[in-house]
């Protein structure tokens, strides 16, 4: 579906509706496992003059929606896209990629030199004022006052992205292993695609992804030594969603331990079993007034779903999986 619009969505509110078409076409670009990457070139040449037009507009407290893909992201956004004070800009990673290239970490615009881990003095010259531009200047065109990015890897560069935007609000969204790696799996063999001898799925264009991870963090941390000298190239999806997660997970809870005040935790759990209460906590956090619609939204479409089965894991990469879910609360 076009910009995530779903039927029910399109029920809702005309002028939300149409900042998504907006977001869709003009801000987020297109990352490598889509079609319509031809279009790629018009949005980098629009963001490029956003960014380089003189002023210095900041901002209203973006919000930012982090953690591990396949674990309620996009549902959290389109959820609070329903705010008439909001446009949800889904994974607009073009406009970072501009900024600073090396926040690309699936090769989506950017082929090589990606990181994971970004701290605030990593934060290149000039990058806060071409971001800050882009998103004050999206919110002026669609008419919103607070610009609302889904970009889950930030839940590794929140120092970083406090150092560009300072006002930001940090959401971290969790989700049990169980279903989160399962759903992870499934999309990269589901939708990966060939290309010559080249495969693009979740873990990145040409596997860029799992490449970064593996180096950047796997064989790097001494709690993942057990798994770092496996063959790490020619594991499974499974196996790979696990180890993500496990990384993506204990990365959130870390950095909410150390700026408790800068991110906010959500669980996908508690915001199905009871979207209004969970949705006004939310709301409450991120400095915006209540909504019905969004609340209404929200009992529309969040639904409480049965636990998968823990998936089959290698012995090392079970053991951390137990001890992440343990950690989480599961």
């Amino acid at each position: 579906m076009i910009g995530q619009l779903d039927k029910t969505y399109l029920t809702y509110s005309k002028r939300s509706v149409a900042h998504r078409l907006v977001s869709y076409f003009l801000f987020e670009g297109r990352p490598h496992t889509t079609k319509g990457q031809w279009i790629n070139p018009f949005v980098n040449a629009f963001l490029r003059t956003l960014a380089l037009v003189p002023g210095e507009p900041i901002p209203d407290r973006p919000i930012y929606i982090t953690g591990l893909g396949r674990s309620g992201t996009t549902i959290l956004g389109k959820v609070l896209s329903l705010h008439e004070q909001v446009g949800f800009l889904n994974e607009p990673k073009m406009m970072w990629a501009i900024a600073d290239p090396k926040t690309d970490v699936c090769g989506d615009y950017v082929q090589q030199g990606g990181r994971f881990l970004l701290s605030g003095s990593d934060v290149p010259e000039g990058a806060p004022s071409k971001v800050q531009r882009i998103l004050a200047r999206y919110a002026s065109l669609t008419g919103v006052e607070r610009p609302l990015d889904k970009y889950p890897e930030f839940i590794f560069r929140v120092d970083y992205l406090k150092q560009v935007l300072p006002n930001a609000k940090v959401v971290f969204i969790s989700r049990n292993g169980c279903d989160a790696v399962a759903s992870v799996a499934h999309w990269s063999q589901d939708k990966g695609v060939n290309v010559g001898e080249r495969t693009d799925d979740w873990w990145g264009r040409g596997d860029v992804k799992w490449t970064y991870l593996c180096e950047q963090i796997i064989s790097q941390q001494p709690e993942y030594a057990a798994v770092a000298n496996v063959d790490l190239k020619t594991m499974d999806h499974t196996n790979r969603a696990a180890l993500e997660w496990i990384i993506t997970m204990r990365q959130g809870l870390v950095a909410k331990a150390q700026m408790p005040d800068d991110i906010y935790h959500i669980k996908y759990e508690e915001l199905v079993k009871a979207p209004k209460e969970q949705m006004i906590r939310l709301l409450e956090a991120c400095e915006l007034p209540m909504s019905d619609d969004v609340l209404t939204y929200a009992k529309d479409v969040l639904y409480d779903r049965p636990r998968k089965d823990k998936p089959e894991l290698m012995p090392d990469i079970s053991k951390l999986f137990d001890e992440t879910m343990s950690q989480l609360g599961y």
